[in-house]
Order: structure tokens, then C-alpha cells, then sequence
């Protein structure tokens, strides 16, 4: 594929260095809780049991209670209570625990029906938590799906997806249905089928095919409702540029901008201002990235913005209350423990830069 011009967003945006976590970690979750303090939690690394807190208002990290097994490649939810759920994970475990901020301990939850890794889940509208997919053993793909109901403490195994696979990306759309897209199958290939759950009738249903098969992507849902998918690898293993949207008013999929850089396992988080930050991932000679990207939807193109402190991938991205943005850990030149915090550009910028 022809390389785009690089093309680059460079005003009052950046990144600052901030305090180090208490553990080295990557393919961990991250997850802004109620209070605004943001929870990570295991991963690979020295405490894959471990949790701890970033709290914005001092830019400090503090370890909060231990988890009762280490685990990666697992799942996390905040729930409407306030609780965080976390699901399954290395080790083809299929234990959950529960999480409380208010004594910062750790307890343990129904086990799911089936072990998994590699996974998602998301919390629908109602509250519950669907998880999809995933891998178990020496390399079985997964198309179960199951619904955890916080009001109960239960699971209960739901209708089965049309398509076994794991590194996949679920959305929950504004009607309250969850797209899924992309992944690998059991037969090694890389899914161009996507399908949508819909909660009310426990049923999916096909939602169209991507321009690409793609895994080890990401995804991110706008403000106007659109889902934008990015980067990844196709099933040629050659990673890629391209990105595009599904719009559920009409269930069609549209090419988007490419990327300047082609990644997988990059970030992506919606700002405030309804652009789409794309962190880190993998280049193609499996390096991690320190470049990071803008998405505007007004234009549908990408810029660069300014690089990582730290190149990285299996990291994590959170948006504060505040509007910045946190990224933590992941692989460098090795395991990190680093944080840094993206500033975004803003109007006051614009203003001050035209005077």
C-alpha cells in the first residue's frame, strides 16, 4: 500500500512527564473511576496482581488493595454502581473479582461459564456487562457470549455470536446495540465480517462486511454516533493505514482518512472536542511507536500531533475529567512503569495563536 504524506498538527497540544507506577506493566486496563482517580489494574509485568490509583488533582499514584489472582489480557468495567468489575484473563481463567473504591479491596465474583483471554466487554444501557469472544487453551476461539447483572451477582450465557473471535473491538451504539468488529478466527484469518448484539431481543444479526480484514485494531465510538475503526493488521499480516466508519442510521461502512502512520495495538480515546487521538502501537518491524495522531471528523484526516515521551505498545489511554489525557505503561525498549499525560489543543490555543 502507497505511503501518505506525512502531514503534521503541531500548536499549544503536548505531553508531560509525570510520576512513574509502583509496577511495571503492559496489557493491563485503566479505568476513570467516579471519583476521577484512575484504576490500573495486572498486566504482564513485577505485580500482575496488583492495583493502584492515579489521582489527577496531585498527579500521584498510590497502591490501592491486590487483586486475589494476577492476570492479563483480562477485562474491566466500571459498573453503575460505582464497582469494577474484572473479568477472566491469562491462565484460561474464568474467575471475576469486584472491586470497591469506597475500601479499595477486592472480592471475588461469579465465575464466568467459559475461561477466556483476549476478550472484550462492555456495559450496555441497562447497566449489565456483555462479554464476547476470546481465545481458551492452546489456542481455541471463542463465540460465546455471556451478561453479568450487577443486581444479581450472576451470569447467564447468552446467544452465541455468528463468528468465533478474540482481539476483536465491541461498541455500545446510541440505540444501545454493541457492534463487533473485526479479529482473528479459528482458522487464523482475520474477520471482515461485523455483527451486532442487540440487547433487547438477545440476537445478532449481520451489520456489513469492512473494506478490510483487519485485528489488533482499534475503535472509537463519535459524537455523532458514528464508529471509527483504526489501523490494525490484515490478513496478509501487513499492518495497516486505513480507517473507517460504520453508520448505524443506514448500517453501511465507508472508507475514512489513513493514517500517516500504518500501527497496531494503538490507543484511541474521544476528546472533548470531538476529535480522535490515536497513541503508540506496533510498527511493522514489531517496534513500539512513540507517534501520536488526530482524527478530525469534520475533514475525516488525520495529523500528526506531538510524540510520546515514551514509545509504547500494550499501553493504556484514559481522559480525565479535566480533558487531558493519561497513557500508561506498555512495551518500550522494554517493560515501562511510565506516565504521561496529553494536553490537547483547545480554542484558547487557536485565540492566543492568532493574536
Amino acid at each position: 500500500m502507497e505511503q501518505p504524506i506525512l502531514t503534521r498538527y503541531n500548536f499549544s497540544s503536548g505531553w508531560i512527564k509525570i510520576g512513574s507506577m509502583k509496577h511495571v506493566r503492559a496489557f493491563h486496563t485503566a479505568l476513570k473511576l467516579p471519583s476521577g482517580k484512575v484504576l490500573v489494574v495486572g498486566g504482564e509485568g513485577d505485580g500482575p496482581a496488583t492495583a493502584e490509583l492515579y489521582n489527577p488533582s496531585t498527579s500521584k499514584w498510590s497502591a490501592t488493595g491486590n487483586m486475589i489472582y494476577a492476570r492479563n489480557l483480562h477485562t474491566a468495567s466500571v459498573l453503575n454502581n460505582g464497582k469494577v468489575l474484572v473479568v477472566a484473563g491469562s491462565g484460561d481463567s474464568n474467575s471475576t473479582e469486584l472491586y470497591d473504591p469506597s475500601t479499595g479491596k477486592w472480592t471475588a465474583g461469579a465465575d464466568v461459564k467459559y475461561p477466556r483471554r483476549m476478550h472484550t466487554a462492555v456495559v450496555l444501557n441497562d447497566g449489565r456487562v456483555l462479554v464476547t469472544g476470546g481465545i481458551v487453551g492452546g489456542g481455541t476461539l471463542l463465540n460465546t457470549a455471556e451478561l453479568y447483572d450487577p443486581s444479581t451477582g450472576s451470569w447467564t450465557v447468552t446467544t452465541p455470536m455468528n463468528h468465533a473471535r478474540n482481539w476483536h473491538t465491541a461498541s455500545v451504539l446510541n440505540n444501545g446495540k454493541v457492534l463487533i468488529v473485526g479479529g482473528s478466527n479459528a482458522a487464523g484469518e482475520y474477520v471482515i465480517v461485523t455483527e451486532l448484539y442487540d440487547p433487547s431481543t438477545n440476537m445478532w444479526t449481520p451489520s456489513g462486511n469492512l473494506n478490510y480484514p483487519r485485528t489488533y485494531h482499534t475503535a472509537a465510538v463519535l459524537t455523532d454516533g458514528k464508529v471509527l475503526i483504526i489501523g490494525g493488521s490484515d490478513d496478509e499480516h501487513e499492518l495497516l493505514y486505513t480507517s473507517e466508519l460504520y453508520d448505524p442510521s443506514t448500517g453501511h461502512w465507508t472508507t475514512a482518512g489513513d493514517l500517516n502512520e500504518a500501527r497496531m495495538f494503538p490507543g484511541a480515546c474521544l476528546l472533548a472536542n470531538g476529535q480522535v487521538l490515536v497513541i503508540g502501537g506496533q510498527a511493522n518491524n514489531a517496534t513500539p511507536m512513540n507517534t501520536a495522531e488526530l482524527y478530525d471528523p469534520l475533514t475525516e484526516t488525520w495529523t500528526l500531533t506531538n510524540n510520546l515521551n515514551y514509545a509504547r505498545d500494550g499501553h493504556t489511554i484514559s481522559v480525565l475529567n479535566n480533558g487531558r489525557v493519561l497513557v500508561t505503561g506498555g512495551y518500550g525498549n522494554k517493560l515501562q512503569s511510565s506516565a504521561e499525560l496529553y494536553i490537547p489543543y483547545t480554542k484558547d490555543d487557536q485565540d492566543r495563536t492568532e493574536l
